[in-house]
């Protein structure tokens, strides 16, 4: 079983990280996961967090010259800011915070969040529901990369869409300079995503938009149609609607192909057992259907805004205005790398899953025959 747990409050000490179930030999380096955080602080309408916040790396556990062992990985990504923060967060016992945050934020779990917990302060809410701790995930990610690049696998992120400007073609997170491109620079869909994120920054407002990820080479048959819970796209939707501020998921061309007749929805299998289109999305009956797996998510715009929402002051009972943190004006690149990272791991579990295997050599050599199998059939 392949698995994964994080730990860690946006401006503590650091995030934790423990992956269990990743076989051994897999290629594992601190240099490599290093490369992913960077991808992830990234993009065009990022705050200014990303520019003065460094990842540091701690391979604690699990890594043996730069390879799994078959023992759960663990690691720690230290927050270089900690050291400001550290009075507000001390866990030693009668500390009290220099001041409460009364006025939830809406579009926030602070509201919700403290009803459940009780609390009239939202500080230990936001701190655990920042979108910080997808930087935690990128652990998972990579590794699931890794493996599923063994195998044969690639899985690309790419930007759609901003503020209601759509690239003429998908960035992918290999032509990331779309987004980082200077304003000058005009390369398909870019310039306009760039200058709707420059309005809405001087408006003192945010944006969201879509993403897709794309996976290649994945062989028909993974996930299931026998239980509602090992469907290939429930697991696919789950792990995209996990992301902090991604309202909806979309697999293939699913909401264009809702507005029209069943003649022009479904894909035609050609006498390859390849589809002669890919309106599904790669997955069919919840399974793969040996087509590039396609996903699109909705990423609602940021709910911290620089000219504040109304709200209620918990405190007072009374009418306020909702509090500030530092915020970005758009994240939607960052959030495509995060959501590639998440189909890559359900898509890695799912292989795990199906053929096992307590090493690199064994997965592949499984994967391989299976391959072999339906080859030949």
């Amino acid at each position: 079983m392949l698995r994964f747990l994080t730990a860690g409050e946006s401006h503590g000490v650091g995030l934790v990280t423990i992956v269990d179930g990743l076989p051994a030999g897999l290629r594992f380096t601190a240099d490599g996961l290093a490369g992913e955080l960077a991808r992830r602080r990234q993009g065009y309408g990022r705050g200014p967090r990303m520019r003065i916040e460094r990842d540091e790396i701690e391979i604690i556990a699990g890594i043996r010259f730069g390879l799994t062992t078959g023992a759960p990985v663990a690691v720690v990504i230290r927050n270089t800011e900690a050291e400001r923060w550290k009075d507000e967060l001390d866990p030693a016992p009668g500390g009290r915070p220099k001041r409460l945050l009364t006025t939830p934020r809406p579009g926030h779990a602070d509201l919700p969040g403290m009803q459940k917990y009780d609390t009239g302060d939202a500080r230990p809410i936001l701190e655990r529901a920042s979108a910080r701790e997808t930087a935690a995930r990128a652990v998972a990610g990579y590794a699931a990369e890794e493996l599923l690049a063994a195998l044969g696998v690639s899985v690309v992120g790419s930007v759609v869409q901003i503020g209601g400007e759509t690239a003429s073609r998908a960035a992918t997170v290999a032509e990331r300079e779309l987004i980082e491109a200077s304003p000058t620079r005009s390369v398909d869909g870019a310039e306009a995503m760039m200058m709707a994120i420059d309005r809405a920054k001087a408006d003192r407002d945010t944006l969201g938009g879509i993403f897709a990820v794309v996976a290649e080479g994945v062989p028909a048959g993974l996930g299931s149609h026998t239980q509602w819970d090992r469907r290939l796209d429930g697991l696919l939707g789950r792990a995209l609607l996990s992301i902090p501020a991604v309202k909806g998921v979309e697999i293939g061309d699913a909401f264009a192909t809702a507005a029209g007749p069943g003649s022009a929805a479904h894909d035609e299998i050609d006498t390859d057992r390849r589809r002669l289109s890919n309106r599904a999305g790669g997955v069919e009956g919840g399974m793969s259907n040996g087509e590039p797996i396609v996903v699109k998510a909705a990423m609602k715009p940021l709910s911290t805004l620089m000219r504040p929402l109304r709200t209620v002051d918990v405190a007072t009972g009374g009418a306020d205005v909702a509090f500030r943190e530092r915020s970005d004006v758009c994240a939607v690149p960052a959030a495509s790398v995060v959501g590639e990272h998440m189909v890559a791991w359900t898509l890695a579990v799912a292989f795990v899953e199906m053929f096992g295997g307590d090493t690199i050599t064994d997965v592949q050599e499984r994967v391989a025959a299976y391959r072999a199998r339906l080859d030949e059939r």
